[in-house]
């Protein structure tokens, strides 16, 4: 295989990846505004950090990619509080965080 070649592959395999993630860290971020939205809380620093990156079977047996996230919340303005959620490709798989009165929030579904 040619040099650019090679160099075209790897390029695209990033850009996958990296669209991936962004995918990700965006669902993510919708998943927790809606939550702190159901629950009445104020969501902080408008954004959520990933915090965790692990390769895991999915329902078909064939793996994927399992990406953990953090977000923060506060009841009252004043302390901090902290919110977890893991996406295994689109689907959420685990959330710790403020939860409303309805339930669960559609996009967490």
């Amino acid at each position: 295989m040619s040099g650019p070649i090679l160099l075209m592959i790897v390029a695209a395999a990033v850009a996958a990846w990296w669209s991936a993630s962004r995918a990700a860290a965006e669902r993510a971020e919708r998943i927790g505004r809606e939550a702190c939205r159901a629950a009445g809380v104020q969501w902080l620093d408008q954004t959520v950090h990933a915090s965790g990156l692990r390769l895991r079977r999915r329902e078909d047996g064939r793996l994927g990619v399992e990406r953990s996230f953090r977000f923060e919340y506060s009841a009252d303005g004043v302390e901090r509080s902290v919110g977890k959620l893991v996406l295994r490709g689109d689907e959420l798989v685990g959330f710790v965080g403020p939860v409303g009165a309805e339930g669960v929030p559609d996009a967490m579904r």
